[in-house]
């Protein structure tokens, strides 16, 4: 329900807990719009998405339809030379073979240099490290505990979620040690 006009002035008979009502009625109703208005924008560009990749199946299978009657032309082309018949077929087959592993060389280079999120991870980590730093106390052990929360997350793919240590504190295990871990799976946001 949106509200048209002017909202009251504060200090018109509201209290404070009226107020915050208010103010969480209107942040969560904004969030209802803006959740909507992007389920509106991600149906049209899925739509459109469709229909691009639909059209890309049509384009390729009609350059393999010409890839394939230019390979045959090529081979005729070949015979028209003096090249026995299935020398020229032999021949044709060989190059679409070369193209083949070219391309496939090609793809697999490019596979092979992909980074695997290593910028997003060491963000997500670092915004993690910052979430649960205390007032500015560990502000020497950002990249120390960015690197343990990354290892316990490598650690964690198995799907149980493991802690990471942080070095430091008493041999004994006490629980000045036991509070500068790090808390992966206990971590609530909010």
């Amino acid at each position: 329900m949106v509200r048209s006009g002017t909202p009251e002035p504060a200090g018109t008979g509201q209290s404070l807990g009226d107020l915050v009502a208010l103010a969480t009625k209107d942040v969560s109703q904004l969030v209802r719009y803006e959740i909507g208005l992007a389920k509106s924008e991600l149906r049209g560009d899925i739509k459109r998405v469709a229909l691009a990749a639909a059209l890309g199946v049509v384009a390729l299978f009609t350059a393999c339809l010409l890839l394939i009657l230019l390979c045959i032309a090529l081979a005729y082309g070949l015979v028209a030379l003096g090249i026995w018949t299935w020398a020229a077929f032999l021949i044709v087959a060989g190059g679409c073979l070369l193209l083949i592993a070219g391309a496939a060389g090609f793809a697999y280079l490019k596979v092979r240099k992909l980074s695997g999120l290593k910028k997003t991870r060491q963000t997500v980590t670092e915004g993690l490290g910052m979430l649960r730093r205390d007032s500015g106390k560990d502000a020497g052990k950002d990249k120390d505990e960015a690197n343990q929360v990354e290892a316990a997350s490598r650690d964690s793919i198995d799907g149980t979620p493991k802690r990471a240590q942080v070095s430091g504190g008493s041999a004994d295990g006490s629980a000045a040690a036991a509070d500068q871990r790090p808390q992966l799976a206990d971590h609530k946001p909010g």
